[in-house]
């Protein structure tokens, strides 16, 4: 039923790293960053746009894929993919079954693309793994102390917080992500789960019966022009009797998911918002380690949904992590939630925090914020959508036009907004902040970031909107320059610096970006964020 499984994974890792070694030893070969055609510079490579089996380039090249069969393949290694892989060997052990389960994580570590605040409520986890305090569990600082507040410009209202109500947060506990999914990571193998990092999956794979059978992780060495290098090799394919995907808000296999099961069919669109964030070490006289505040308004206006949040983090040193939410309903395009969020910084309430401090990491990731309405149908034949996966937006020329894509005004309609220069102690300019996250992605490859048609950023969004996906991105991915015959712009695509937050998929009033996995292991490099 399956073809010959001719290496397996561990093989397959050790054969990727003898081909990086001899590719140090190859003359490097340049490769053009754009190709001209007679109306529009070319920006999208990937084979997603343009397939293979069309491209010259390609003829003769192997494209075996080879297969390897699991019980059940996760997609994913977030909290959900972690606690689901632990609970199916839990209850296999319980009942003395053999149950191969593998999960495969696009970072080169787990938990380096995790980020959140973030504030545990640890209910789950104690039914999960009782004894998770005897097994060092990271949760070091459970919450002493909650405020909330509304913000003006130059006041903070206080406003209290009482039993019952969702920011009274006693009994939960103030984590680093990342770290906590690092060591869910570490219980999971112990139980005997198969973790691949750095291993991406790109491609949903489907019976005849178009049930699920499994997914395909990405091809590796393909030029930025498309064009397959000398250490070109074929992803490998995963099938399963089950695959569950959790993938994270606004995850790319999930989309194609919706479209091929109709999931949506009786739920509400979903909504977004993006969450951005710092690790600071403050003043140790500043620090209250179990404080967890959060504050609605400034520097956010009436019409724009939002808040902030600072936890002081009980890690050994004056630890705060401190973040920024702006809904992606907002209808300005000259708003910018990176500079807002530098923006926040500067009131009152935070600089006597902050001043003195050092900022030692940065990052940003979309955030769904549909409630139960938005939640879709989770099972279809052969898999099963988990955790924050189960949410993505309708395409806007398709479906209801309530989505935050379509909430953009024309530019000509709105005000462009003055940020104030940051000033390198409290605030920051956005490549300085991209730095901090560790991305890194291979240069020589397609963009992951995708166009549908590469005209219409220059004809729709540039001209209507003045190109808001400058300043939506937290990352600096987009950005307009003159064409070389200095006749107009074109859209230049900086993948490299991608954090893999997916608000471009989200945001883009055009529905034009399309997200992609890129090589595995690429992406952000987060230290328990």
């Amino acid at each position: 039923m399956f073809p010959a499984c001719r290496y397996s994974l561990q093989a397959r890792k050790c054969i990727r790293a003898l081909k990086v070694v001899q590719a140090e030893h190859v003359a490097p070969q340049v490769y053009s960053t754009r190709c001209s055609s007679s109306t529009v510079p070319r920006i999208t490579t990937h084979y997603t746009v343009y397939p293979r089996d069309k491209d010259p380039r390609w003829e003769g090249v192997e494209m075996e894929r080879f297969a390897d069969e699991a019980d059940v393949v996760i997609v994913g290694g977030g909290p959900a993919g972690l606690s689901a892989a632990i609970r199916l060997k839990q209850l296999a052990n319980q009942h003395e079954k053999e149950l191969r389960v593998c999960v495969v994580e696009k970072a080169s570590q787990i938990g380096a693309h995790t980020l959140s605040g973030a504030c545990l409520e640890a209910t789950a986890l104690n039914e999960l793994i009782p004894d998770w305090k005897e097994r060092g569990a990271p949760l070091n600082t459970p919450v002493t102390e909650d405020k909330f507040s509304i913000l003006t410009e130059k006041y903070r209202i206080p406003v209290p917080i009482l039993p019952g109500l969702p920011m009274n947060n006693h009994g939960n506990y103030l984590v680093r992500l990342g770290n906590f999914v690092r060591w869910l990571g570490e219980q999971a193998e112990e139980l005997g789960v198969e973790l691949y990092p750095g291993y991406a999956a790109a491609e949903v794979l489907f019976h005849e019966d178009g049930s699920v059978k499994g997914i395909a992780t990405n091809d590796v060495g393909i030029g930025k022009d498309g064009s397959p290098k000398d250490v070109f090799e074929r992803g490998m394919e995963l099938h399963a009797k089950v695959t569950l995907f959790g993938e994270g808000c606004h995850g790319h296999l999930a989309k194609q998911l919706y479209k091929q099961f109709n999931l949506r069919e009786n739920c509400e669109p979903q909504t977004y918002a993006i969450g951005l964030k710092e690790l600071w070490v403050i003043d140790e006289k500043k620090w209250r380690p179990g404080r967890a505040e959060h504050s609605v308004g400034w520097p956010l206006n009436r019409n724009t949904y939002g808040g902030s949040f600072l936890y002081h983090l009980n890690e050994g040193e004056p630890l705060v992590a401190l973040g920024f939410v702006v809904g992606l309903d907002y209808t300005n395009p000259y708003l910018s939630p990176f500079r807002e969020f530098q923006r926040w910084k500067h009131h009152p309430s935070l600089m006597s925090t902050l001043e003195g401090g050092n900022r030692i990491a940065y990052g940003a990731r979309a955030l769904n914020e549909g409630g139960f309405q938005s939640i879709p149908k989770l099972t279809f034949p052969g898999g099963m959508l988990i955790g924050c996966s189960p949410h993505t937006q309708w395409e806007t020329n398709e479906y209801s036009l309530g989505l935050d894509s379509a909430q953009l005004k024309p530019a000509k309609d709105c005000a462009p907004i003055e940020y104030p220069k940051p000033d390198g102690k409290i605030s920051f300019d956005l490549l300085s902040s991209v730095a901090l996250s560790g991305t890194n992605h291979e240069h020589d490859q397609p963009p992951h970031l995708t166009l549908k048609d590469d005209s219409v950023p220059v004809a729709q969004n540039l001209a209507v909107y003045d190109g808001p996906e400058q300043r939506f991105c937290p990352a600096g991915v987009y950005e307009y320059v003159p064409l070389e015959t200095g006749d107009g712009m074109r859209l230049q695509i900086n993948a490299q610096n991608c954090v893999h937050c997916k608000t471009c998929d989200i945001k883009d009033p055009s529905q034009n970006i399309n997200w992609v996995v890129p090589e595995g292991s690429g992406g952000p490099a987060y230290n328990g964020m």
